[in-house]
C-alpha cells in the first residue's frame, strides 16, 4: 500500500474497520483528536500527515475547490455522497487506490467514490 488514509467523523466506522482489514494504513479523526475541528483545519491537519482525507462531507468539496482556485496544497480527498455508495464500495474504492497510487498523483485532487 502506498497511500496512507485519514476519514473524517463523516464515515462510518464499518469503513475504517474494513479496510484496516485489508491493510490500508488508515487513521480515524476521533483517534487523532480531530473530530471537532473544522473543515479547512482538518484538512491541514491530514497534508501535514500526509494522509488522504476520505470523507461523505460535501462541503470539503467547496473548500478543497477554493484551495485548488488560489494554489494552496492538500494531500488530496476520496469523497463518496452516502447515499450513493455502499460500504463495500465506500471500502473497495479507497483500498484499490491506496494500491496503486503515489501521494503525489492525488496532492490537490479530490476523487469520486466510486471510482
Amino acid at each position: 500500500m502506498t497511500l496512507r488514509l485519514y476519514t473524517d467523523h463523516h464515515v462510518p466506522l464499518a469503513v475504517t474497520e474494513g479496510l484496516r482489514i485489508r491493510g490500508v494504513d488508515v487513521l480515524r479523526c476521533r483517534e487523532d483528536g480531530t473530530a471537532d475541528l473544522d473543515d479547512a483545519p482538518l484538512l491541514e491537519r491530514t497534508t501535514e500527515l500526509g494522509r488522504v482525507l476520505v470523507t461523505q462531507d460535501a462541503d470539503l468539496l467547496v473548500l478543497a475547490a477554493e484551495w485548488q482556485r488560489v494554489g494552496r496544497e492538500f494531500a488530496g480527498i476520496f469523497y463518496g455522497h452516502q447515499l450513493h455508495l455502499t460500504i463495500g464500495q465506500a471500502v473497495r474504492n479507497p483500498e484499490i487506490a491506496a494500491q496503486i497510487l503515489e501521494l503525489d498523483e492525488i496532492r490537490n485532487r479530490v476523487e469520486y467514490l466510486p471510482l
